[in-house]
């Protein structure tokens, strides 16, 4: 990954990474102002040899020493000096508790040893500290004195008797919430790079482009109201939908501009990724542009197409080609715009049968000769062929892929789909794009007309934005 993968990844978890910085920085505030604070007092004892007018003997003296203190700080933890505190103290505590409690250290290049003794009471520490340095230099006379003799040539005094601890040793709020933010930031972006490589969704042009040379079409923001109001002819002219859609409109119209096509097939990888939404709004837009439009339900499994529009489903496409009614008995006009539909008519136990039959080749053919656009909604690929069989018959399939939700996997696998009966998608929509998403580049050019831009987008201005309703305006008159 490079510097700018690392920063996307910043840019687009920066909430997840917020999230997770405040939960660790949340949980190491609970833990700093409910815990216990530790107080700690300390002792220094210096450890010397018997006295000597030699200098060799004084030598030889202090390396000995030096030797000894080690090893006096590792007796400091004893079972046998933790008892003889607690009986000098007069405590209850078990002697492998009381040693868990008390530290020791020997400062380098010398011979002096330091014992610490850590308690939420202060006092306390005080006097396990002081009972600790005593019974250390009564131990070392003990163990030091040799037999018969009534004085040991080694022994430890205490230099600095225990302090009174006035400030607790722990917590340390400040630090402990210094270390809690930075390995918080470090935990949310390590789990969001983490999100992100694992994360195969399609969310970019790169992404789309991994799976399939088509060129990207449009992309439609997502509207939170769109289940209340799925058709752009229920929103303002200028609703970001609506102008997605009219994108979309003009880029198909560059679509293999040598031929004359007109008959697409919508479709999707998976099921809710919006191909239904997307061939129902783009055949409304090619309408409201002046195209003698016609959206045909072939989504004969879970037809939606017709309940959207508020259209009668009895009779359709399974009616036509079982040759009970003419095509043009069944096509219906919706009363909002001047868009025609066929319905899907009554589900059929055996749709792919129905598809690739010779009366919907002759149907499609009657169709492409009496409108200007043919929209097809058609079933998702992956699920079933049906899709495919009908994307034979016409001239190319637009495959809509649902941003953050159809992996690039799943694209390719729908792509191959296609190629598989030598059909390749025309284009590729994505859809529900986050309005704050700009890998895409969602967002307008506003200049010769409507452009998709591919990079960053920008905010058009006032005056950008009313030169283009003029220009939009002028454009409708001529239709």
């Amino acid at each position: 990954m490079e510097l700018r993968d690392y920063l996307r990844v910043l840019r687009r978890r920066w909430v997840f990474i917020l999230a997770v910085t405040a939960l660790v920085v949340g949980a190491t505030a609970l833990y700093t102002f409910t815990v216990t604070p530790q107080y700690q007092s300390t002792a220094r004892l210096f450890v010397t040899t018997r006295a000597s007018d030699s200098a060799a003997d004084l030598n030889q003296g202090g390396l000995f020493s030096a030797q000894r203190v080690t090893s006096y700080a590792d007796l400091v933890k004893s079972r046998e000096l933790a008892a003889s505190v607690a009986k000098r103290l007069d405590l209850d505590i078990p002697p492998s508790e009381l040693s868990t409690m008390v530290t020791a250290s020997v400062v380098p290049e010398t011979v002096n040893l330091e014992i610490s003794v850590t308690d939420p009471d202060p006092a306390q520490a005080q006097a396990l500290t002081q009972a600790y340095a005593e019974g250390l230099v009564d131990m070392v006379r003990q163990l030091e004195t040799p037999t018969g003799e009534s004085t040991s040539p080694i022994k430890a005094t205490i230099v600095d008797s225990a302090t009174l601890p006035q400030d607790p040793v722990s917590p340390k709020p400040v630090l402990n919430l210094t270390i809690g933010l930075l390995l918080g930031a470090l935990l949310g972006y390590g789990l969001a790079l983490l999100r992100e490589l694992l994360d195969t969704s399609v969310k970019s042009a790169d992404d789309l482009a991994a799976a399939t040379s088509a060129p990207v079409l449009g992309g439609i923001p997502f509207d939170a109201g769109a289940r209340q109001r799925p058709l752009v002819t229920a929103l303002e002219s200028h609703a970001p939908r609506v102008e997605a859609f009219r994108v979309l409109r003009t880029n198909l119209q560059f679509v293999d501009v040598d031929s004359n096509a007109k008959v697409f097939v919508v479709t999707s990888a998976l099921p809710e990724e919006g191909k239904t939404s997307t061939s129902l709004n783009l055949a409304l837009t090619l309408s409201q542009a002046g195209h003698r439009t016609l959206l045909l339900e072939c989504d004969l499994r879970r037809p939606k197409a017709t309940s959207a529009l508020g259209l009668d489903n009895a009779v359709g496409v399974t009616t036509v080609l079982l040759g009970r009614v003419t095509a043009q008995d069944a096509i219906q006009r919706h009363p909002d715009s001047d868009l025609d539909l066929m319905a899907s008519g009554a589900i059929p136990p055996n749709p792919a049968e129905l598809l690739q039959s010779n009366a919907m080749s002759d149907l499609i053919k009657h169709l492409r000769s009496e409108y200007d656009m043919v929209v097809i909604d058609a079933p998702p690929l992956l699920p079933v062929t049906d899709a495919a069989l009908i994307a034979t018959q016409s001239d190319g399939a637009l495959l809509v892929a649902r941003y953050g939700k159809t992996t690039r996997d799943q694209l390719t696998q729908a792509v191959e789909r296609l190629r598989s009966v030598d059909t390749e998608p025309v284009g590729i929509v994505l859809n529900m794009v986050p309005s704050k998403r700009r890998s895409l580049g969602y967002g307008y050019g506003y200049g010769y007309g409507y452009g998709y831009g591919y990079g960053y987008g920008y905010a058009p201005t006032k005056v950008t934005e009313e030169k283009s309703g003029r220009r939009r305006s002028r454009l409708r008159r001529k239709h």
